[in-house]
């Protein structure tokens, strides 16, 4: 079928790859986005559009700063198949909306294609060539271009007006591809062909899309989300990273982005528990808010609570706000101080297996503690290893462990500070038995199989220790870890019987873990296990790594050395922390990681225990064997033990017995995960070796009493030798924690018999006491430990006897009471439920009686007080207790009268203190009470007795609350801590009243004593507003009518604390932040009373919006619900209120109740609230309530504002809008400011989508939706409503309904708002604001006839919105123009309306024409800075054109600026030189101040006087000598003309001299210049096929420019030179550029005199060039010199350098030959300077390279047979040729002072005289004898001895080429001079220097004075007259050098030696010289002696130079002047 487009642009994405096979065929790749504008080929199975594809990352390189980057769009055709179109864009001027229908979506049913045996989806009809084919035979229709052939199309480029839309979506369904084939509807139009010569219509831009949400995302919003901000980041901040180099930002970057496209997968796989899910959502959310906020500076609120859904509009503001602030400040979610008593749990997992092992082994695990100064202690039961030899491993579940209820104390805070935690892992295996140790080697384990464990286990040293092994080593012998002692220790071991085995702890290891719990840190670490060694560890074998010291305590060792244990593969352990108050909760929130696994209980509770547990830790430490020690026995008293064994395996067997002597089944435990044990073994150990073992004992409570442990002691494999036993119940209490040394008695027939069924062990003492001696014998004792964990069973004897009171003897009860407050709280803990039931016992059993009610009380008030304890957490069993276990009816009773007793003195000092205490448990109380009515109640109707009882009992409670409101009212200042407590808990206390009363008395008891507090103050009152707010929480009151009497209460309540104020403190705002709290806590149920604390917010808000708001570096979290208001430590300084975010919060939730604004008060107040209300919304759009990055709550607010404004509007309009007839009432402030705000909210940059990128747009479209719609529509709306009604001829005149009216007072008031809004992209915002522009422009037409105000608004607006935003797009721009034009075209028709449509018409030509000068200067379009400087200067003309002065000013300002950042300060001068042109030198006349930039009120003489300045200090930096000069001159002209002050003459005149001794130091480098020639279409109408010449540096070269040319235009091909006649019309941009010089004007009579300073010279011929040339041909000539010429290319510019752009045109260009004369002079004249700046290279220290060009230089110029030297030149001088009398005729007529000087002269001279020079002949003598005069200078540097033999031949040749010049300058006195005799030298060095100091005008300022047009003057002037009218400023400086000069310099100034010449060229050669200004000559004395000659005039040379050699003894020969002028240039 042939190409058809489709009715609208189908947007698609691609879900199958495809890969092109034709150039036109575009790559596919699944998720690309694709739009689609036609359909054609076979079936039409084939689409053409464009791909959109991600930018280049290489194109941000080289973007703008700030910039987004732009998709690239690539043109094409690719297979129907690949693509699912997911909607039709249509475009909202012609939408369909029936255009798809229902059975157009996606078919869920629709079969999947198979997948084929590679495992790739194909899709359907695109698998084989015949796809293909469809496209072929339709390819010529295909009229594409290839992707391949060119590049991506950007899309700007592509940008049009009314592609800035937001999609609108036509279907909620996804389109089928086939369905669109097949039912979208083909218009007419679309079966018409294109015509193929048309031009192809543009790639459509990717629409705006808002809400592009996937199918997941209504369950999963995140990925979407995390996909946007992805996507965002990529475009917008990638390259900006790169570009700034922020490589730390862009690897953080790099790990967040990571992270999040992980987070994205797993929630798309869902493969999560939902556990999981909502860690990892709140996780990625903050992960988000980091990146953003690192990235973006702006915050987007996701609620983690809500599947991380971005919270809207429609969402509690209360919540975004909060949200908001926490995200915005806080790097993470604020968490709740981590309960000190939280318990801590450890995972210990081995991941890996330990390898394969030669026996299998045990891993005993557990935890251990270290004190400061304290042993080792255990602090967990143990969890047992088992590893397998063949595995390496355990049974999964035993390879891990959670060790569980560790306590903080525990990991070394609040007590157990210093404290250190530790795991430590035993290996225990099974080994042989030892034998006693007889021979001195030492002895290590004897497994039988020799591998590992023979090395692992090892012995330690029995008795005395032989000295062989001795540390010491002075014995020399071999260490015996050596292979050949290893032998000789094992062959001497002794035999042992293997068939006896035992387990042996033979290797430990620890790890600490108490830091890692405090930081919540998960490590992996390899484990070192360590043996114990009989023998120290050699350095370098053993000593890679070094044991713990707490191993030594783990693990002793008699030797105390230690040595790795080995395992077959490294051994490691992963660690990882938990915090949860219960254990068994934590493994079903993360069971991935704990599912199954063994929990390792604490030895102890860390506070309540929650579960029943009656546990019994016995922990083994060792026996003490002392030398000589001896057995206890009952009748022998003590026997021997030294003959019993050799103690080298010493084992302990334990049991545990009933009274009876019956042993206890199965309560032994040895670890965690064992099997009970009824008599159990430990390891073996020798002697001297503890065991260090912990065991547990399970026995139930009934058998606790009378039990005991027996133990029995062997040395195997022999039979028990001792025993000892201990009682576990003593006294009636289980026996005490702690030590125990049990004694031990020879294991016999007595002790082991029986009597009366019981052991006969038992009738002897169990303990061995202290110093247990018997006859001087030292007795063997067992060291043991217990430790009672149970929740049965206590030590106290107090606790016991209240527990037991019934069996107490009379009279102890009351003591037992008083004692009972000094029980350790863990054991009432541990018996909490059996504590209740006895004092309520007791309590029921005593009632009536008041001092047991009283001790009772107190009693439970303590106890109560224990269960608040934040370390135990006993509330809930509290509750349950009362709930279920609670059976005392009459206790209820008691404890009322008892409370009540209490209230009654609350100032006793005896019952103060319990009554504050009962006042923190009170809720208790009341919940015993209640529980105790409901049991009396219920017994009532069980027995049917009356409500008599009830209402005695309801008289009592209400008693206490009748007393808790007296106790309030009472103003005794003792009283406040008690009110304090009472406010703050009474909210806990209403809740349990239900039992008792309905909800509407606990209501009114809450009113009633709310009420009682009205007189409170200071903190009170904030408690009171806390009270308050959780009265507003409270379910016992949830009942609609309750809640809202409540909430009316609430107004009144609140009125006094909030709202208008005189006494502002931190206070007062902490009560308006809790009234805000109020107010939020009853938001969601707000009704009509809400309005009624609008006021008191706006009112609030105004007082603190007024107030100081220091910075802060911290967040207190808002909307507090308790005091002191919680609050985190932030980073970055803030300056934002809280008060002010929440009052905005709270007024943005009232606003948007469904309701209108009700205000019931008089008019003026009315107005008064509505003002405050506007400026307030004003207030917080600017963004002073809160930051303006925080997103979601400043567009939240900008949802709520136009909210408000609505109903405000509602208000302003009934109210507010008078008739006609009382115009004078309309309140025109309240409605400017209603405008104000509703135009600022409309026209706000942060609803501008089309200008954001990806994520902000969607979160900006989500949030608040289309609120300029909603806004363009009020306006029109109020715009309307104060215009007036239209008489039929206007309505047919305008079209207009309301005209006039009200509007007039906002003109102009108001039209630079309109006009923002005009240019908006939004369409409807436009139109309405084009309509309001129209009656603007209508109305100030009719009042005026005339739009001159509307004119200047709208400049200064467009002005300043253009410097405010970031404007891209001209097209928009100027859209309004024509609709606003359009808006005018009925009044063509009306012959008498031409003159207001011909206004229109001129207002509309001048805002397109500033628009284009604006957008030109302001775009950000990747410009150049030079375009954009040049297109400023333009908007400035056109400014000033405008009379728009203030706005010229500040892009002069601006302009100066730029140019001064960059270095340019003659240019930044010169810039300043515009504005100081507008004032006048006026004395008098005062001009108006500048705000921008600053200048005070002044009058016109000071502010162009300070201009001036500026431009001087500009021109001084930039070394622009000639501006400041004539800056200067005009400033002293004013000084001395204008207004007679002669002291700043006087400074200028300095300043002026001080510019003149700079030029003569030639401290300036000339600049070069380029001609630049622009071609192409490309560049703009000011730059096309134009020439300029640019200004370079000095030190730039081509390669230098081009490369600055290159970035000013990187879009441009700059090349060198290249064909001047490139086409104009071609594409692209091309630049040419050429290097060109200054051309310098040769008669100038600067080059008639000799020895002028190269510094001097080039200011007068350089300082304003406007001529520039090139030379083009040469024309040499075989003959003499005389004959060649040489061609030039002269260009002249439009203005003279230097200029503000470093540029100017070029305006004319002529070609000019020069004589062969002229050559020689611009090339000697070259030559010497080449020289001097050679010279200049050597004397700044480039010793050999500049030695080296300079030898060469000078060879070639001082040699005569060298075409090169300048010496050629000569003959010129002789004879002229034809040729150069045509030149001297054309130059004839330059003449000059000196000529006329000449003449005068000459008067006196003989006749003989020769024929004088032509003045070009005369220029060219005088550069040859510079050049002379450089030459000689030049050889003065080679005076080092090893450049003698080049001086001297260069001097040799030197003298013969230059004699003529040499002679000239050493001729004898009498010779004429070759020089003029009224130079400028001889007129500045002559015998006296001139009075006024003034030099002949030809070499004044060129600027001033033109040299050329002086010289033609007729007639004759003396030299002295010529002096005097023309004053200088040069003479200030000789004249000041002359009588600053040392005396000593005088003499040798005046007769060192030589003539007037040798003096004069000393002189001048000095002051050639760099730097050598201040080593001038002094003129002093020549000054003296010659005064008088000076006076008489005498006009002879002869005469004058007689005069100048006065005092001279003799005339030098020619060498000695030489010489002389040598060392005098050195």
């Amino acid at each position: 079928m042939p190409w058809q487009p489709l009715p609208g642009i189908a947007f698609g994405v691609c879900v199958y790859p495809f890969q092109p096979a034709g150039s036109a065929e575009l790559p596919l790749h699944i998720g690309d986005e694709l739009y689609v504008v036609e359909q054609g080929g076979k079936d039409g199975s084939w689409y053409r559009g464009y791909l959109v594809a991600p930018p280049s990352v290489l194109a941000g390189l080289t973007s703008v700063k700030g910039q987004t980057l732009e998709a690239r769009i690539f043109s094409g055709i690719f297979p129907r198949c690949c693509v699912e179109i997911r909607e039709l864009l249509v475009d909202g001027e012609r939408s369909a909306p029936g255009a798809l229908n229902g059975n157009e979506s996606l078919d869920a049913n629709e079969e999947i294609p198979p997948v084929p045996a590679n495992g790739v989806l194909t899709p359907s009809n695109s698998a084989s060539p015949d796809a293909r084919a469809s496209y072929g035979a339709n390819k010529s229709l295909a009229r594409l271009d290839a992707p391949g052939e060119g590049t991506s199309i950007p899309v700007s480029r592509l940008h049009k007006a009314k592609s800035l839309r937001l999609t609108q979506r036509v279907s909620s369904q996804t389109v089928r591809s086939d369905a669109l084939a097949q039912n979208l509807p083909m218009s007419p139009m679309s079966v018409i062909s294109r015509d193929p010569n048309a031009p192809r219509p543009p790639a459509p831009l990717p629409a705006l899309k808002v809400g592009d949400e996937t199918q997941t995302s209504a369950q999963e919003p995140l990925v979407d989300e995390i996909a946007s901000c992805l996507r965002e980041w990529y475009t917008a901040k990638l390259h900006e990273l790169l570009l700034a180099r922020r490589y730390t930002t862009l690897d953080r970057m790099a790990v967040l982005v990571k992270r999040l496209d992980t987070v994205r997968r797993q929630l798309l796989h869902r493969v999560l528990t939902d556990q999981e899910l909502r860690a990892l959502r709140e996780k990625t959310v903050w992960d988000l808010v980091t990146g953003n906020k690192m990235l973006c500076g702006e915050v987007i609120v996701r609620d983690p609570l809500q599947n991380g859904r971005i919270l809207t509009a429609d969402d509690s503001p209360i919540e975004v706000t909060k949200l908001q602030s926490m995200m915005s400040l806080l790097h993470e979610k604020p968490v709740h101080h981590t309960d000190e008593h939280m318990p801590h749990h450890l995972l210990v997992q081995f991941p890996g297996s330990f390898g394969e092992l030669s026996t299998p082994k045990t891993i005993a695990v557990h935890l251990c503690i270290k004190t400061p100064g304290g042993q080792i202690l255990p602090v967990s039961e143990v969890h047992a290893i088992n590893i397998s030899a063949t595995t390496g491993s355990g049974s999964e579940n035993t390879m891990k462990t959670l060790f569980i209820n560790i306590g903080s104390t525990d990991i070394g805070e609040g007590a157990g500070a210093g404290s250190v935690l530790f795991v430590a892992f035993k290996v225990i295996v099974n080994e042989p038995l030892r034998a006693a140790q007889t021979q001195a080697f030492p002895r290590e384990s004897t497994s039988s199989n020799g591998t590992n464990d023979s090395r692992a286990g090892h012995g330690t040293l029995k008795g005395r220790r032989s000295l062989m092994w001795s540390r010491s080593g002075d014995r020399g012998v071999t260490s015996p870890k050596s292979p050949e002692m290893r032998t000789i220790a094992e062959e001497s071991r002794p035999n042992t019987k293997s068939d006896k085995m035992v387990k042996r702890t033979v290797a430990a290891a620890v790890i600490r873990v108490d830091h890692l719990l405090r930081e919540d840190v998960e490590k992996e670490e390899q484990l070192t296990f360590w043996s114990s060694s009989t023998f120290p560890v050699e350095e370098g074998v053993e000593g890679e790594a070094k044991w713990d010291n707490v191993l030594k305590e783990v693990l002793p060792s008699n030797s105390g050395e230690y040595r790795k244990y080995p395992f077959p593969k490294a051994v490691k352990v992963f660690v990882k922390p938990f915090m949860d108050l219960d254990a068994d909760a934590l493994v079903k929130k993360t069971p991935t990681l704990l599912q199954h696994i063994s929990q390792t209980r604490k030895i102890g509770f860390i506070g309540a225990p929650s579960k029943q547990r009656s546990d019994i830790y016995l922990s083994l430490s060792e026996i003490v064997i002392p030398r000589h020690a001896f057995l206890a026995h009952p009748k022998n008293g003590a026997v021997p033990m030294g003959a019993l064994s050799g103690q080298a395996n010493l084992q302990l067997t334990l049991e545990v017995r009933r009274s009876n002597g019956h042993r206890i089944e199965n309560c032994i435990f040895p670890s965690c995960n064992s099997q009970g044990h009824t008599a159990w073994r430990t390891t073996a150990c020798e002697k001297g070796e503890p065991w260090n073992l912990t065991i547990r004992l399970a026995i139930s409570p009934e058998d606790v009493p009378g039990s005991h442990i027996v133990m029995s002691v062997a040395d195997l494999p022999g039979f028990p030798f001792a025993l000892c036993w201990m009682p576990l119940w003593n006294e009636g209490a289980f026996i005490e924690d702690g030590e125990h040394s049990l004694s031990l008695y020879q294991y016999d027939e007595y002790t082991s018999s029986i009597i009366s069924g019981r052991g006969a062990y038992l009738a002897l003492p169990w303990q061995a006491m202290k110093n247990d001696d018997h006859n001087g014998a030292t007795m063997t004792r067992l060291q043991v430990r217990t430790f009672l964990c149970s929740t049965k069973y206590s030590q106290n004897p107090t606790l016991l006897g209240v527990l037991k009171w019934k069996v107490q003897p009379p009279g102890t009860l009351p003591g037992l009471l008083k004692k009972f407050s000094f029980v350790p709280e863990i054991e009432i803990v541990k018996l909490l439920n059996e504590v209740f039931d006895a004092l309520f016992e007791i309590l029921v059993d005593t009632q009536g009686s008041e001092e047991y009610e009283r001790l009772v009380f107190t009693d439970l008030v303590f106890v109560l007080g224990i269960v608040h304890d934040r370390r135990f957490k006993l509330a809930p069993l509290v509750d349950k207790y009362a709930e279920e276990k609670f059976r005392y009816p009459v206790a209820g009773l008691c404890l009322v009268k008892a409370f009540i007793r209490l209230l009654s003195t609350p100032t006793d000092a005896e019952f103060s203190q319990t009554l504050r205490a009962a006042f923190k448990v009170a809720r208790h109380l009341f919940k015993f009470i209640g529980a105790a009515w409901s049991h009396q109640e219920r017994s009532d109707r069980e027995n049917n007795r009356g409500n008599r009882k009830k209402l005695a009992f309801l008289k009592d409670v209400s008693a206490i609350f009748e007393s808790l409101e007296s106790l309030m009212k009472n103003p005794n200042p003792v009283l406040i801590g008690t009110k304090t407590l009472v406010v703050q808990h009474l909210h806990t206390w209403l809740p349990e009243l239900v039992p008792i009363m309905p909800a509407a008395d606990i209501l009114q008891v809450a009113i009633s004593f709310i009420d009682s507090c009205n007189n409170v103050k200071g903190k009170l009152i904030l408690y009171k507003l806390i009270l308050i707010i959780n009265l507003s929480n409270i379910d016992a009151i949830d009942y609609p009518e309750h809640r809202r009497n409540l909430r009316v209460k609430t107004v009144r309540w609140l009125s006094d604390y909030w709202g208008k104020t005189e006494d502002y403190s931190e206070q007062w705002k902490e009560q308006v932040r809790l009234c805000c709290s109020v107010i939020a806590s009853q938001l969601n149920e707000l009704g009509d009373e809400g309005y009624e604390y609008i006021p008191k917010l706006i009112d609030s808000y105004r007082v603190i919006q007024i107030s100081d708001r220091p910075a802060k570096k911290q967040l207190s979290l808002l909307f507090p619900t308790a005091y002191p208001f919680p609050s985190r430590p932030i980073q970055e300084t803030t300056e934002f209120d809280e008060a002010l975010a929440e009052i905005a919060a709270v007024l943005a939730g009232i606003t948007s109740l469904p309701t209108g604004i009700h205000l019931d008060m008089p008019l003026t107040d009315k107005a008064e609230f509505l003002f405050s209300a506007l400026q307030m919304y004003i207030s917080v759009l600017d963004g002073e309530a809160y930051p303006q990055s925080w997103l979601s709550v400043h567009i939240y607010h900008h949802k709520s504002t136009m909210r408000s404004l609505e109903k405000l509007s509602s208000i302003l309009i009934d109210s507010f809008l008078p008739h006609p007839d009382d115009a004078e009432m309309f309140d025109t402030n309240l409605w400017r400011t209603f405008f104000d705000a509703l135009l600022k909210l409309v026209g706000s940059e942060s609803l501008a989508l089309e200008t954001f990128p990806e994520q902000k747009r969607r979160a900006v479209w989500k949030i608040a939706g289309d609120v300029r719609e909603q806004g363009a529509d009020l306006l029109r709306r109020t715009w309307e409503a104060i215009g007036w009604e239209t008489s039929p001829e206007d309505k047919e005149k305008y079209g207009l309904e309301k005209l006039g009216g009200y509007q007039v007072q906002y003109v102009p008031g108001l039209v630079g708002p309109i006009v923002e809004l005009c240019l908006s992209v939004h369409d409807s915002l436009r139109r309405v604001a084009i309509q309001v522009l129209q009656t603007m422009i209508i109305s100030e037409w009719t009042l005026n006839r005339d739009l001159t105000l509307p004119e200047a608004e709208i400049i200064e607006c467009l002005d300043k919105l253009f410097k405010r935003k970031t404007i891209n797009e001209n097209v928009m721009q100027k859209q309004f123009l024509a609709e606003l034009l359009e808006l005018f075209r009925p009044l063509a028709e009306r012959t008498q309306d031409d003159e207001l449509l011909d206004a229109v018409k001129n207002l509309i030509a001048t805002i397109d024409e500033l628009l284009d000068h604006l957008i030109a200067v302001h775009a950000s379009d990747g410009t150049s800075e030079a375009v954009k400087l040049m297109e400023t200067l333009h908007l400035m003309e056109f400014l000033k054109n405008m009379q728009k002065v203030d706005i010229f000013i500040g892009y002069v300002h601006k302009l100066a600026d730029i140019q001064a950042i960059a270095g340019n300060c003659t240019e930044a001068g010169l810039a300043l030189r515009l504005h100081a042109d507008l004032y006048e030198w006026d004395p008098s006349s005062v001009v108006e101040p500048l705000e921008d930039p600053h200048f005070p009120s002044q009058t016109s003489f000071e502010r162009k006087e300070q201009l001036y300045f500026q431009m001087i200090k500009l021109y001084e930096d930039g070394q622009s000598w000639d501006n400041a000069l004539g800056s200067y001159m005009e400033l002293a002209d004013q000084y001395e003309h204008n207004i007679f002050d002669f002291a700043k003459l006087a400074r200028a005149q300095r300043a002026m001299a001080t510019i003149y001794e700079g030029i003569s130091r030639g401290q300036r480098d000339n600049p070069r210049y380029f001609r630049v020639v622009f071609h192409g279409l490309g560049f703009p109408v000011t730059l096309r096929d134009k020439e300029f010449i640019y200004q370079g540096l000095a030190t730039d070269r081509m390669a230098s420019f081009l490369d600055r040319m290159q970035r000013s235009y990187p879009n441009a091909s700059v090349q060198s030179g290249g064909a001047g006649g490139v086409s104009g019309y071609d594409e692209g941009q091309s630049v040419h550029v050429y290097p060109v010089t200054a051309q310098k004007d040769i008669n100038h009579p600067i080059y008639r005199r000799a020895k002028v300073q190269q510094s001097v010279r080039d200011y007068y011929l350089l300082s304003r060039p406007h001529q520039f040339a090139s030379s083009s041909r040469r024309k040499p000539s075989d003959g003499a010199v005389k004959d060649q010429s040489v061609e030039k290319t002269i260009f002249t510019t439009a203005e003279a350098f230097p200029t503000i752009l470093k540029k100017t045109e070029i305006v004319e260009m002529t070609t000019i030959s020069l004589s062969p004369l002229q050559s020689a002079i611009e090339r000697t004249t070259r030559k010497t300077a080449e020289l001097a700046a050679f010279e200049k290279r050597l004397t700044a220290g480039e010793d050999t390279a500049a030695r080296e060009a300079l030898t060469t230089a000078l060879e070639f110029a001082v040699d005569p047979s060298s075409p090169s030297s300048v010496a050629n030149y000569r003959p010129m001088l002789e004879d002229e040729s034809e040729q150069d009398k045509k030149h001297k005729q054309r130059d004839s007529h330059t003449d000059n002072e000196d000529s006329e000087d000449s003449d005068e002269e000459d008067e006196d001279e003989e006749d003989d005289e020769p024929k004088p020079l032509s003045p070009l002949q005369h220029a060219l003598k005088i550069a040859l004898l510079d050049h002379a005069l450089t030459i000689k200078r030049c050889l003065a540097h080679f005076q080092r001895t090893a450049h003698q033999a080049t001086r001297a031949d260069l001097s040799q040749r030197f003298e013969t080429t230059f004699a003529p010049e040499l002679a000239s300058l050493s001729g004898p006195p009498g010779t004429s001079d070759p020089v003029e005799s009224t130079s400028w030298a001889a007129a500045n060095h002559g015998p006296t220097p001139p009075r006024s100091g003034t030099i002949s005008p030809a070499f004044q300022n060129p600027r001033h004075a033109n040299p050329l047009h002086k010289s033609k003057s007729s007639g004759k002037k003396s030299p002295a007259r010529t002096r005097s009218e023309n004053k200088h400023r040069l003479s200030y400086i000789f004249t000041k050098r002359a009588s600053t000069a040392g005396a000593d310099d005088a003499p040798e100034a005046v007769n060192g030696g030589g003539d007037y010449r040798q003096h004069l060229d000393s002189g001048e050669g000095e002051a050639s010289h760099a730097g050598a200004a201040d080593d001038r000559p002094s003129t002093r004395q020549s000054t003296e002696s010659t005064s008088e000659s000076v006076r008489s005039r005498v006009g002879s040379v002869k005469k004058r130079l007689s005069l100048l050699g006065m005092g001279m003894q003799k005339k030098p020969s020619k060498a000695s002047v030489m010489g002389n002028d040598v060392v005098r240039e050195e």
